[in-house]
């Protein structure tokens, strides 16, 4: 069976036993027309940049954000795009329990990022997924995710501000670029600030 049948027939589930809608949840202005970000869905990002970026849309609206597994989470990089710190919650280093921390975030806060301490099976995937649904919350991860809803990269990119050997880096220039399922991807050229 497909996986677009496994989703169509698990949609109609939900339908007939009163699920959450599917609610939609603010994204930055740099990502609209490349991805809209849905409760009960997982997002991809290729950097933890990337990730930043789509969580502070959501943290901006004053929705609480929590980040699991990120030991070298960057509060001033978290700042400058715009994710209001006071209403983040940080797990830097849950081990082994990285998926029962991850679903009990998912439980009390309505975006969670997650850099998982390796490859995801699909059984661990399955419970967050399930999860997110109950639960209306949107997961981003830092790498890949079986069944993921969307995954952001950036590609060709430039950095900004150095001359020939010196200056001061001030951003980056590049494609962002949104792939959905077997669907071709979305480009858009973006101006990102320093770190992104």
């Amino acid at each position: 069976m497909s996986v677009a049948r496994i989703e169509q027939l698990r949609g109609r589930i939900d339908a007939l036993q009163g699920a959450p809608t599917r609610l939609s949840v603010p994204v930055l202005p740099v990502l609209d027309g490349l991805v809209r970000l849905r409760t009960g869905s997982v997002y991809g990002a290729d950097s933890a940049g990337l990730v930043m970026t789509l969580v502070a849309g959501a943290s901006q609206a004053g929705e609480w954000v929590g980040f699991v597994g990120w030991d070298d989470f960057g509060v001033e990089a978290a700042h400058q795009r715009g994710i209001d710190l006071a209403r983040t919650v940080l797990v830097p280093r849950p081990g082994e329990h990285w998926l029962e921390v991850t679903a009990a975030l998912v439980d009390v806060v309505k975006v969670v990022a997650l850099r998982p301490p390796g490859p995801v099976d699909a059984k661990s995937a399955g419970i967050l997924d399930a999860r997110l649904r109950a639960r209306s919350a949107v997961l981003v991860v830092q790498g890949e995710w079986p069944g993921c809803e969307a995954w952001l990269g950036l590609e060709s990119a430039e950095w900004l501000g150095v001359g020939r050997g010196e200056g001061r880096l001030s951003g980056r220039r590049g494609d962002l670029v949104a792939r959905r399922g077997g669907r071709a991807a979305a480009r858009s050229t973006v101006l990102l600030d320093e770190g992104a």
